[in-house]
């Protein structure tokens, strides 16, 4: 399902300002995936991913930032993995990163530059880009290694979240 279809004014806006770049502007969708958001917010109100950077940019698939300390995993929520989680990866969609472990989702995210349909139900999207999806566009198109890392440390500034007052639980840890 597009993205779109979740937008509403009572989810959570999430701000990512990227150093030189600008900011993203992205809403959570609590209803589709709701312990990658928890533990999403989680790591914005520990301040996590302040000064991390995109580590990882391929053009025509994504952006890939939240590379850092170890975070505890959560169990993925997509279908792979017997949730039921219909958003499509389409481009400005979020999804959360992780290893061949189905239940490796810990810190890192990706932005979709591009639709990329064989990613759907295999990884736990959670939101959209609302604005600054030229940002993602910047960022992808910066020149990279072999291994599609920036030459360049493209820098997360940080990244806010807005809970519309709203109180989000802590999420549960994958045991």
């Amino acid at each position: 399902m597009n993205y779109r279809n979740y937008l509403h004014k009572d989810n959570p806006v999430v701000t990512i300002t990227v150093k030189k770049f600008g900011q993203i502007t992205l809403e959570l969708f609590y209803q589709v995936a709701p312990n990658t958001v928890n533990n999403f917010i989680s790591l914005i109100n520990k301040d996590y991913y302040t000064d991390l950077i995109f580590h990882r940019i391929i053009p025509g698939f994504m952006i890939q930032g939240g590379q850092g300390d170890k975070v505890k995993s959560i169990t993925g929520e997509f279908a792979q993995n017997g949730f039921e989680n219909p958003l499509n990866h389409t481009r400005g969609v979020i999804s959360m990163a992780r290893t061949n472990d189905p239940n490796s989702a810990s810190s890192q995210f990706f932005i979709m530059h591009q639709d990329s349909n064989h990613l759907d139900s295999a990884y736990a999207a959670f939101g959209g880009v609302t604005s600054g999806i030229e940002v993602v566009d910047l960022i992808v198109n910066q020149p990279r290694d072999v291994k599609d890392r920036p030459y360049d440390d493209i820098v997360i500034e940080k990244i806010e979240v807005d809970l519309k007052g709203k109180v989000y639980p802590k999420p549960e840890l994958y045991l």
